[in-house]
């Protein structure tokens, strides 16, 4: 019989060879590529839900981080390993696109809108023209009120652009409270944090924000346009390719339109 030491050894060197085959399998690879998605915070509810029905499908999965996308694209710059980027604005996606981040300009997957929104029993009753937030204001019944940080939250500058054509801005410094991203905004808004907001209507959509106060959408002429870009990033894998493709299939974007975005005629870059 040979030595202890001897046999353990030769136990283990069985073992790593066997692990080294089952990594070596297209299964394990499978089951071991799940990429990480950086997403705008307006997609929370809808791309969960596209992302689950990729997974059933496909029998794929993505990890999805949500929050802002300024906060996302500098993350990306600084080697942060995201292999898809859905950007609320355009303009970060495309200046991935001229740092050579991206593999090419991707696809304009959504135009956002934006609402005033207010959760039950708040004094504010939201209407297109935010005249109520005005009454509302002047009256001193309005303390807070939520919008992302437009700093670096895409909807965050859409609200306070609406908030400037309302001739709001000035009035209500002192009383903003703000999101680190749009869905932060939205649970200030809905939560009682504050007597209502101004959020993406995606978010308002979603069953639980519905249910929990009321919202007026906002004329789209009165902020820049939302448009809604996704590439993919270098380095990319095969699932996060697999996803990226599937965003442009009829069923994710019916979900999309669900969720409140227009889809461009031709999705055209």
């Amino acid at each position: 019989m040979p030595p202890l030491h001897s046999l353990m050894d030769r136990i283990a060197a069985l073992a790593r060879l066997i692990l080294l085959v089952f990594l070596a399998t297209p299964s394990a690879c499978l089951a071991a590529e799940v990429p990480f998605v950086a997403a705008a915070a307006d997609l929370k509810f809808a791309l969960s839900e596209i992302a689950a029905n990729f997974a059933q499908e496909s029998g794929r999965q993505v990890k999805l981080s949500f929050g802002s996308s300024g906060n996302f694209a500098r993350q990306i710059t600084q080697g942060a390993p995201f292999e898809l980027f859905f950007s609320a604005d355009e303009r970060y996606a495309l200046d991935l696109v001229g740092s050579g981040r991206a593999l090419d300009r991707g696809t304009l997957y959504g135009i956002g809108r934006i609402v005033l929104y207010a959760p039950r029993g708040s004094p504010l009753k939201p209407d297109a023209q935010m005249k109520g937030l005005a009454m509302a204001v002047a009256a001193g019944t309005v303390s807070r009120f939520a919008i992302a940080n437009p700093e670096h939250a895409p909807y965050g500058r859409a609200a306070r652009e609406a908030l400037q054509r309302a001739g709001l801005w000035d009035v209500l410094q002192g009383r903003l409270v703000l999101g680190e991203n749009a869905a932060q905004a939205a649970q200030f808004a809905s939560s009682g944090a504050a007597e209502g907001g101004i959020i993406p209507l995606s978010v308002a959509l979603a069953p639980a924000l519905a249910a929990a106060g009321s919202h007026a959408l906002i004329a789209e002429d009165w902020h820049q346009p939302l448009r809604q870009r996704v590439v993919l990033l270098k380095g990319a894998g095969d699932t996060a390719r697999r996803f990226y493709d599937y965003m442009q299939r009829p069923q994710a974007r019916i979900i999309l339109t669900r969720y409140g975005f227009a889809i461009p005629a031709d999705a055209a870059p």
